[in-house]
């Protein structure tokens, strides 16, 4: 900012301004605007090789002067101001920054890049998608996902709500008989999908078959609850796994290395608390 480097140059604003539009009409430096404020850097990507060798020349003629070195206190000083601002924001915020993330971003503004984690050419499942809410989510940081529903008017919403997907493909087809082939994926999810099954250890079956060796598989669904009018109001055949069942199922499937994390239960929701399950496909190839 000119500001900053008017006073680590200890020079008055005036003639800062005026050099620094000279440099960036000559393609010096670069500007950047944030606010405000305008920033100011070499623009070392712009400058043709007769410049650099300037530029390095000059630099070597003045780095040893006694200016010079008092530039750098200066510039010490003001760099370690700007770290100061920051840590005395947070000093005082600690106790009420969740609150203020959540008033300018969201409340789950950090869980919505998670899926960057992922492989970027990763082939991923998205296994009774409904409307298409977790593949909308995962597919700007996977190479393909494959959304699937046995509900004509469930992937009808999909289709539209992920048109602007290139890489997600939306087939028909049901959890127990999956339209894919065999180690087609690199992961897949089931989210709050297995309690209307009526067989759920023939959906993660398929669900292993349809998953390459140490595939992962991630399911999310309810704890077990007493909603018993769930079975009438919404089609539910099973009201929640425990996770001794849900660790069984999995492990009969052909999983390993299952972990089990009971969600916490949103403030807005009404309905039963949540769990988390991911487990990975075994490696039947492994002596």
């Amino acid at each position: 900012m000119v500001g900053e480097i008017c006073e680590i140059l200890q020079l008055p604003q005036s003639t800062v301004s005026r050099q620094l539009r000279s440099l960036a009409d000559g393609d010096w430096v670069a500007t950047r605007r944030d606010g405000t404020s305008r920033f100011y850097s070499v623009n070392g990507e712009a400058l043709d090789p007769a410049q650099r060798r300037l530029w390095t020349l000059v630099q070597d003629e003045i780095a040893a002067t006694p200016s010079a070195a008092q530039d750098r206190g200066r510039l010490r000083e003001v760099l370690a101001r700007r770290r100061e601002k920051s840590q005395a924001f947070f000093s005082t915020a600690a106790g009420q920054w969740d609150r203020l993330r959540e008033d300018l971003f969201g409340r789950d503004s950090h869980l919505r890049a998670l899926a960057g984690l992922l492989d970027p050419e990763a082939v991923v499942g998205d296994l009774g998608c409904g409307t298409g809410a977790f593949a909308d989510a995962i597919a700007p940081f996977v190479g393909q996902v494959v959304a699937v529903d046995d509900s004509r008017e469930m992937l009808e919403a999909a289709s539209e709500r992920l048109a602007g997907h290139p890489n997600v493909s939306v087939r028909p087809g049901t959890l127990e008989h999956l339209p894919l082939d065999d180690g087609a994926l690199d992961a897949a999810a089931i989210v709050l999908v297995l309690h209307h099954l009526p067989q759920p250890d023939r959906a993660l079956a398929e669900a292993a078959r349809v998953l390459r060796p140490n595939g992962r598989l991630l399911l999310v669904d309810m704890l077990p609850h007493e909603h018993d009018e769930y079975r009438q109001t919404m089609g539910h055949v099973w009201l929640g796994f425990s996770e001794p069942q849900m660790t069984r199922l999995l492990e009969s499937a052909g999983f390993e290395r299952v972990r089990w994390h009971a969600l916490p239960p949103a403030p807005e929701g009404r309905g039963p608390a949540l769990f988390a399950a991911a487990a990975g496909r075994k490696d039947t190839t492994r002596r």
